[in-house]
């Protein structure tokens, strides 16, 4: 694979076991092997990925701004879930854990969102693995958070509930019981009418909006170990042997401006 060539490559610590006459066979001796295995993807398939486009109108099917009207026309906190999958690579239980102060904004630097641990989520979320990170995104996804966390507020003040840094930040709005803690199934029932919309390819799930970032990072370029931190994987074998093909197929990156998607993503310190 062309990606091998970046590997480092040096001799094994253990030498196989030697017979007897092993010594008249210089064959036997053990040459250099690679440090970072790449094998198949499990399945010999690769992980479904969304088109940029494709994306866009997923958002677009949540809300859209309506600039004469000078506010959100739909459901801001879907389109912002949704654009939060999509940029940062989250999974869906990292996601639906978080809290209102784990998006910090940049104040002028770089706004990142923190991927928290807990065990005491209402709803039951959990990261995997249950390992923290952090992930830097662009100025869109954070004006796109203010909006809707002035919303939220909004929406708290009406119904006379305080909301502070610690409370969850995806919670039902227009639904009872009011304020709680969104739940997986709440998200699929929303992507089951996006669906019904004709909305996404067939059979799309949240997980696909993390595939799609992990192959739009490659394909502009980020290393594979860049990509493997961001996406939380324990391991960069784990990213080659899910994306390994990603360097190869020119035709995707003909298919779908990658580059000019990804633009607005910023990663910082190799984070």
């Amino acid at each position: 694979m062309p990606v091998a060539r970046r590997l480092l490559r040096g001799v094994p610590r253990r030498r196989p076991a030697r017979g007897l006459l092993s010594h008249l066979d210089a064959r036997s001796s053990p040459g250099p092997s690679s440090l970072v295995r790449v094998r198949r993807h499990r399945g010999h398939q690769r992980p479904p990925v969304l088109l940029p486009q494709q994306i866009q109108a997923i958002l677009d099917g949540c809300a859209v701004y309506d600039s004469a009207a000078g506010r959100w026309v739909g459901n801001l906190r879907d389109r912002l879930l949704f654009a939060t999958l999509a940029e940062s690579g989250m999974r869906l239980g990292e996601l639906l854990g978080m809290r209102i102060s784990d998006f910090v904004m940049g104040r002028g630097g770089t706004p990142f969102v923190e991927i928290v641990p807990r065990d005491d989520n209402p709803n039951g979320a959990r990261v995997k693995m249950m390992r923290p990170r952090r992930v830097y995104v662009g100025a869109d996804l954070e004006r796109l958070f203010a909006d809707y966390l002035t919303h939220l507020a909004c929406r708290a003040a009406e119904v006379g509930a305080a909301v502070n840094v610690d409370c969850p930040l995806w919670v039902n709005l227009d639904r009872p019981p009011l304020l709680a803690p969104l739940r997986e199934g709440t998200i699929r029932d929303k992507v089951t009418a996006l669906k019904r919309r004709g909305i996404g390819p067939p059979g799309w799930t949240p997980h696909w909006l993390r595939h799609s970032h992990a192959t739009a990072l490659l394909l502009g370029g980020i290393p594979d170990w860049v990509v493997s931190r961001r996406l939380g994987h324990a391991h960069v074998q784990t990213t080659l042997d899910l994306y390994g093909w990603v360097s190869e197929d020119e035709a995707l990156r003909v298919a779908a401006n990658w580059k000019k998607y990804t633009d607005g993503w910023q990663v910082a310190d190799g984070r």
